[in-house]
């Protein structure tokens, strides 16, 4: 089922989600949730959901690139489920990139992140999950567990002037970077 997704605005995005007890992740309910937040991410071409963003204030993530159509040039990322995660940075230095959400739509705005970090979560079976992701996968999991604190990129934007509407961003921003890479 596709979940209606939160808008920034609405209390629950910008309120800390809470962990999931263990126990919780193999019953009936919460599987029906975690496929659900897949189904939602696929219906909207994101790259990861939060449970925040689909009014659930949970410590629950899914993420997944592949073959996506605004991040084709990206490496696989296979579909993960991250419960309770924690992340230690790895590489204290930064990438700034364009981010966009699917609850503050039709934004992007230029987000440094770490460019790697290790992970600590449960799975989709509650199983422990420990592995370092660099790069744009880190990227997406910084992002995500960033709503499960009740933040969003834009609290992680240094200088607001990059903020831009999609249209003007794929305009001015995207179409002359992709001609410059053509030359």
């Amino acid at each position: 089922m596709i979940l209606k997704v939160a808008r920034l605005g609405h209390p629950v995005i910008r309120t800390a989600a809470q962990p999931v007890a263990p126990e919780v992740i193999t019953t009936p309910g919460f599987q029906r949730l975690l496929d659900d937040m897949v189904e939602t991410m696929h219906e909207y071409s994101g790259v990861g959901l939060a449970g925040p963003q689909v009014h659930v204030g949970l410590q629950v993530a899914v993420l997944e690139v592949e073959n996506h159509p605004r991040y084709p040039e990206m490496p696989r990322v296979p579909l993960t489920y991250l419960i309770n995660p924690s992340i230690t940075v790895l590489d204290s230095s930064t990438v700034p990139e364009w981010e966009g959400c699917l609850s503050i739509p039709e934004m992007r705005g230029l987000v440094p992140r770490f460019r790697q970090i290790r992970v600590n979560a449960l799975g989709r079976q509650g199983e422990a999950l420990d592995f370092v992701a660099s790069d744009f996968h880190a990227r997406v999991i910084q992002h995500e567990t960033d709503h499960l604190r009740g933040e969003v990129y834009l609290d992680r934007m240094p200088d607001m002037r990059s903020l831009s509407h999609l249209l003007e961003w794929q305009r001015y921003v995207l179409a002359p970077a992709v001609a410059g890479k053509q030359s």
